[in-house]
């Protein structure tokens, strides 16, 4: 399932995110992509490099829905799923929700937190894509794949536009046999 991106594409996507330091706390840059959204040709190359690998005729076919993280998966995550004409779930945190949920809890690096997804949003056997803008320690995308799983929908891949690969996000993922793919990478 491999797919390789154009590296002066990469370079221009990278080109177009903004180091904030010390946010949310000391010792962080933090990877802010509202830069990059606001350039609309940046914004479609990526929603074009995900439609390309989960759209007919890419090396992930089959996907029936878009699951995103909120709040920044939001936005890749919809418009994605209306780039392939298929369907979105939300993955919010616990209490946003106004129907029947349900929820995982996991633990942060200091604390619990809490995901939650409609119990209608996917049924057993759904073959889905989780997508995010930044996989870092995995956690919430972890529990977002055992949210996926524990109401019997399929995750072909787990996606992001940015990999902190200095992080554990990967090898947490793959541990748990899923597929990562990320456009950008830092390490």
């Amino acid at each position: 399932m491999e797919m390789t991106v154009n590296k002066t594409l990469v370079e221009n996507l990278k080109g177009a995110i903004r180091d904030v330091p010390d946010f949310p706390s000391e010792g962080i840059i933090f990877k802010d992509i509202t830069t990059l959204l606001k350039q609309g040709e940046r914004f479609k190359e990526v929603i074009d490099l995900f439609a390309a690998r989960y759209g007919p005729g890419g090396p992930v076919p089959g996907v029936e829905a878009i699951v995103a993280i909120e709040a920044r998966g939001f936005i890749l995550g919809g418009a994605l799923a209306v780039a392939l004409g298929v369907g979105f779930v939300p993955v919010r945190k616990q209490g946003k929700l106004p129907a029947q949920a349900t929820r995982m809890t996991y633990e942060l690096e200091y604390g619990r937190d809490t995901i939650e997804m409609h119990q209608d949003a996917l049924s057993a056997g759904q073959k889905v894509v989780l997508l995010d803008d930044v996989i870092a320690t995995g956690g919430t995308a972890e529990a977002t794949v055992r949210l996926i799983q524990g109401v019997g929908a399929e995750v072909l891949e787990t996606a992001f536009l940015i990999e902190l690969g200095f992080l554990p996000g990967r090898s947490k993922l793959e541990a748990l046999g899923q597929s990562v793919f990320s456009i950008l990478k830092y390490d």
